[in-house]
């Protein structure tokens, strides 16, 4: 995806920062520039004695009034959970822990390059899953339009790079190198040229595999809900919404789960685990889709309900859903009201 802002809201954004005498400072110009003379003395007096060992040459500077590009070396970002550098790694090379939920970290690193490929409209000319090596086709790894900044008609350099992958034998630690292995365009490839696309290349990668992992850590909440709440009984044989989740961790944390379900929480008892709240139906929206959250309507009406979160006998917990007369649900309500808990917990990712 492409961002463009137009370079005059640049320029007034620069120059707003920098103050107004951005264009009046001329602190750096070649003029301002001066070397210390030796010391004059008049001609009336005598020159002062001079040590010749600590005599020192007069300075001389070459004021170019052409701005030099100096760039320091790129730094890999380490961004990814799990993700690590060894200090004075002169290669762009990074590590990676395995995290929970992935299960075959060489392959998950391999899947977040080949995105990265794709993304770049690149393809491979070698891929080896064995030696843990791909090479890549032509692609520019800096794009014209990043430059569009300094007013330059830029022509994008290609490159081509290899990114090996070596995973440690015990399989919960693998690293990724990024070599460049061919490059051309108008630009002189220096040293420290190489190094800025090598771990450009890295940087996009690592980028990918923090942005899987995070998506993976998504999924992985959303099965940690609660998957068994079912219909059933309480003790007294009322229809209840029943969990095999002890009472403790379901009366702590339900609460805060209904808050999230549009309930204002009206009174806590934890003597006799009796839970009152109000139930507005939520109010939805564009943006709500948009940004994903979409708050679930249930299926019951408006007002005040009670919940008596009980032990059951076979060591669960259930929950017994009174109106605000203190009347059990019926059960085809409570079924349907099972359905829709049962589906904000796992559309939310939320672990009771």
């Amino acid at each position: 995806m492409q961002y463009w802002i137009p370079k005059a809201l640049a320029v007034s954004v620069l120059v707003s920062l920098s103050g107004c005498n951005v264009f009046i400072n001329e602190a750096h110009n070649e003029r301002n520039y001066r070397t210390h003379e030796g010391v004059k003395t008049p001609p009336s007096l005598a020159q002062p004695a001079q040590d010749p060992v600590y005599k020192m040459d007069v300075g001389q500077y070459d004021n170019n009034p052409e701005a030099t590009n100096y760039r320091p070396p790129a730094q890999v970002l380490t961004v990814a959970k799990g993700s690590w550098v060894e200090e004075g790694d002169k290669k762009a090379r990074v590590y990676f822990d395995k995290n929970d939920g992935i299960v075959d970290l060489d392959e998950f690193v391999w899947d977040s390059i080949k995105a990265v490929i794709a993304e770049n409209n690149a393809t491979t000319t070698k891929e080896d899953k064995l030696l843990g090596i791909i090479e890549t086709d032509w692609y520019a790894i800096i794009k014209a339009e990043e430059s569009w900044l300094w007013g330059e008609d830029a022509s994008e350099d290609l490159e081509r790079f290899r990114f090996t992958i070596e995973e440690k034998s015990h399989q919960r630690t693998a690293s990724l190198r990024a070599e460049l292995i061919d490059f051309k365009g108008d630009n002189t490839l220096t040293d420290l040229l190489k190094q800025q696309l090598e771990v450009r290349a890295l940087n996009q990668v690592v980028a990918e595999f923090d942005y899987r992992y995070r998506q993976l850590e998504v999924e992985n909440r959303k099965r940690q809900g609660i998957i068994s709440l079912e219909m059933g009984f309480d003790n007294k044989g009322n229809a209840a919404l029943v969990t095999e989740q002890s009472y403790d961790a379901v009366f702590d944390r339900f609460s805060g789960f209904l808050e999230r379900l549009s309930f204002t929480i009206v009174e806590i008892n934890p003597d006799t685990g009796l839970i009152t709240a109000d139930y507005n139906k939520p109010e939805s929206s564009v943006w709500d889709s948009i940004w994903g959250d979409d708050v679930a309507q249930l299926p019951i009406e408006e007002g005040q309900y009670q919940i008596l979160v009980s032990k059951t006998k076979e060591g669960g917990t259930s929950l017994t859903w009174m109106d605000d007369k203190g009347e059990t649900l019926e059960p085809g309500t409570m079924n349907g009201l099972q359905q829709a808990l049962e589906a904000a917990l796992i559309q939310r990712g939320i672990k009771i």
